[in-house]
């Protein structure tokens, strides 16, 4: 029942005092109605900036603390991973003769944009600068390239690989500068050491993944100092040990170890790269990617006895992803491989048959 005035008019003079006293009744009323309401939209106001406030200090002090994220998020996840990527030599000049960086990722752009987390490893560095350090195969991409690369929509790449200092510390220092100025994480490469190991880090949904990157192919001598750019440093027991430690402070709920390794155009894994994944899924790692071989070799589920019931996945090459070989029908295939995340767990693994075409473009099997 909304109020109600009433005016008595006795007389002429007396109407209008009580219709100037009514007036002013109303008015009052009014301002009291718009300030009840702007207090209610401030307090409404005020309210949704604390939950703000709050949730972004929540998840600062998690961060700092290494802590998960834990606001819910039940839909799963889709991780996708591929394997070699090189964009100079024949595939260069094809991007160059179609005037169009997005050229090699046109099939295949949607299957992975579509997932929340994209990867592959990038054969060479991306630069216009360096010096030919002399390898029998030099690779270096146009920085062009970027623009195909987030077309196709990764998130990471590992830099950890036998062509990364083929042009020398500049262009491994530009390649690492591009991908992050274009919102892509390298990993396995830095300007220096810690930079070059750390882990890449990732928050989808509620669920922490962190994405190691390393290989077996470089001496030592190549490994990124305190003050000297480099690549990562690959040591059995000390990379088990940081997962571990990983694991066990919750810093991430997901553990990714990518390895580039095993014998070029060999299509099954050698013993060496199934004792060293065995290790690593027995520290704690949920998958591992590897590269190199530029040939499909198995993916493995790994049932740990230490802890036992632990199991991860191995994917001992992807293949060729984007690449010149056309020598032979293995080395113009790959595989994608597409992992699905429920309650920060690996649910599920599943495979996809991918060619390359003869102008180099990747695409899904039919």
């Amino acid at each position: 029942m909304g109020l109600r005035f009433h005016f008595n008019e006795t007389s002429h003079a007396g109407g209008r005092r009580s219709l100037a006293r009514g007036a002013c009744f109303v008015c009052l009323l009014a301002l009291a109605g718009f300030a009840c309401a702007a207090a209610i939209l401030w307090v409404h106001e005020l309210r949704g900036f604390s939950e703000q406030a709050i949730e972004a200090r929540i998840r600062a002090d998690l961060l700092a603390a290494n802590a998960a994220v834990i606001f819910r998020n039940e839909k799963p996840a889709t991780l996708v991973f591929v394997g070699d990527i090189m964009l100079s030599r024949a595939v260069g000049k094809k991007i160059e003769a179609e005037n169009d960086p997005h050229f090699p990722f046109l099939n295949v752009a949607d299957a992975l944009r579509s997932a929340d987390l994209a990867f592959a490893n990038l054969e060479g560095p991306i630069s216009s600068r360096g010096k030919d350090q002399g390898s029998e195969y030099s690779f270096r991409a146009d920085p062009g390239v970027i623009e195909g690369l987030k077309f196709a929509g990764f998130d990471v790449l590992s830099l950890a690989n036998n062509h990364i200092w083929d042009w020398g510390s500049e262009a491994l220092e530009d390649t690492v500068n591009i991908l992050k100025e274009n919102g892509i994480q390298p990993t396995g490469a830095g300007k220096n050491f810690d930079e070059a190991n750390a882990p890449a880090i990732f928050v989808i949904g509620n669920t922490r993944l962190a994405m190691f990157a390393y290989t077996t192919l470089y001496p030592r001598s190549l490994e990124a100092t305190a003050e000297i750019p480099g690549i990562s440093a690959f040591q059995l027991e000390k990379v088990a040990d940081e997962i571990k430690r990983i694991k066990g402070s919750k810093t991430a709920d997901i553990v990714i170890v990518s390895l580039h390794w095993g014998e070029e155009y060999v299509a099954h894994a050698s013993e060496e790269q199934k004792d060293i994944a065995h290790v690593l899924v027995d520290a704690g790692a949920d998958l591992v990617i590897g590269h190199h071989p530029h040939v499909v070799q198995e993916v493995e589920r790994y049932k740990s006895r230490l802890p036992a019931g632990r199991q991860g996945w191995i994917a001992y090459s992807l293949g060729n992803f984007v690449f010149d070989q056309g020598f032979s029908k293995e080395t113009m295939a790959g595989l994608m491989l597409k992992a699905t995340v429920r309650n920060k767990e690996i649910f599920s693994v599943e495979t996809v048959k991918t060619k390359i075409s003869r102008d180099f473009e990747p695409y899904i099997e039919p």
